[in-house]
């Protein structure tokens, strides 16, 4: 077997899990955190940098803050028009979604980062030490 075959389904979905609620992915420590948005340098327990200083380690948590909450923004338009058929109110849809797409980034923001960083060390966990 390779030094480094990818990662299993297991160690993906354990990171996630971990990330999701706002623990460390490596280790599950829940003080990573010193404030809603920023996270320490690096994980009291077991070290891991979480402030990974490269611009496309931002970008990508970025696109991926992006996409989740544009897609919380059109699941509620689509649960509100089916709930709402056949009659749907149209500028509460306009005004209601246009309201979800703006907080929603905001609400998502730690999820998607922590998300990033474990999506990261899932795929490159030999430079995560």
């Amino acid at each position: 077997m390779p030094a480094h075959a990818g990662p299993t389904w297991r160690k993906v979905s354990l990171l996630t899990w971990r990330a999701l609620k706002r623990r460390c992915p490596r280790c599950g420590e829940h003080g990573i955190w010193t404030s809603f948005t920023k996270t320490k340098p690096s994980c009291p327990r077991c070290g891991l940098p979480l402030d990974r200083g490269e611009s496309d380690h931002f970008y990508g948590a970025y696109l991926l803050n992006f996409v989740a909450a544009e897609l919380v923004a059109i699941g509620v338009f689509v649960v509100a028009l089916l709930i709402t058929w056949p009659a749907p109110p149209w500028n509460a849809l306009l005004f209601g979604t246009a309201a979800v797409a703006v907080i929603a980034p905001l609400a998502l923001y730690p999820s998607t980062k922590a998300l990033w960083l474990a999506l990261d060390l899932a795929f490159r966990p030999d430079e995560n030490r």
